[in-house]
């Protein structure tokens, strides 16, 4: 059985080039996803969101594996930001930003899948934010990004760059469903910080 990997899959969306911007077009795709508030440096909550999100993707692709044969990678964590006034969004303020963590599921992946697959968890897990995963298509459409290597907490300079590359395209941050997006390509646990690979990205 082959193994399918989105990320070279889809790599215009989860590759980018070092310090460079570029425009992609981001179509619809199924995520799961949970809601939150706060610094993730210092929010239990994130955590939670965080402990809760793996063991259900993790079911999903064994689930697929066994019943429908098709065997994938489990997608990077990904990160939606937003505070209200995005054209003044920085790492600065994190305290009040929003955030919803996800994972992209594979189109083969449907509703029926997923609540088999959260009850099993809730059953054998009891997790304390399970309840919170959701289930959703996300349609971000054009977007500005770039890949940033180094420490979460020194990003606003990249966040600035791509702002900047966005206001040159004659594009606008006024509407705050236009989400600050974070693709972590690399594993905090097991990565030095200034080896960390991100990838930034701003619908516009």
């Amino acid at each position: 059985m082959d193994k399918i990997d989105y990320k070279k899959k889809l790599k215009e969306l989860y590759q980018a080039k070092l310090n460079k911007v570029a425009t992609v077009n981001v179509p619809k795709m199924n995520y799961l996803m949970i809601d939150g508030h706060g610094d993730p440096n210092t929010s239990q909550e994130y955590v939670n969101a965080i402990q809760a999100l793996y063991p259900v993707a993790y079911g999903i692709k064994f689930y697929c594996k066994k019943e429908l044969g098709i065997d994938y990678g489990v997608m990077p964590l990904e990160g939606l930001w937003w505070s209200i006034d995005m054209e003044n969004f920085s790492t600065n303020t994190k305290e009040d930003w929003m955030w919803t963590a996800m994972i992209m599921q594979p189109d083969f992946v449907d509703k029926a899948i997923f609540n088999k697959i959260i009850e099993q968890v809730r059953v054998k897990k009891g997790l304390l934010s399970i309840d919170k995963i959701r289930f959703e298509s996300y349609d971000e459409g054009r977007a500005a990004q770039t890949l940033y290597v180094g420490p979460y907490s020194d990003e606003d300079d990249t966040i600035k760059n791509v702002h900047a590359f966005i206001r040159d395209q004659g594009g606008s941050l006024a509407l705050t469903n236009k989400h600050h997006h974070e693709i972590y390509l690399s594993d905090p646990r097991r990565t030095d910080a200034a080896k960390l690979k991100t990838i930034i990205r701003q619908p516009y």
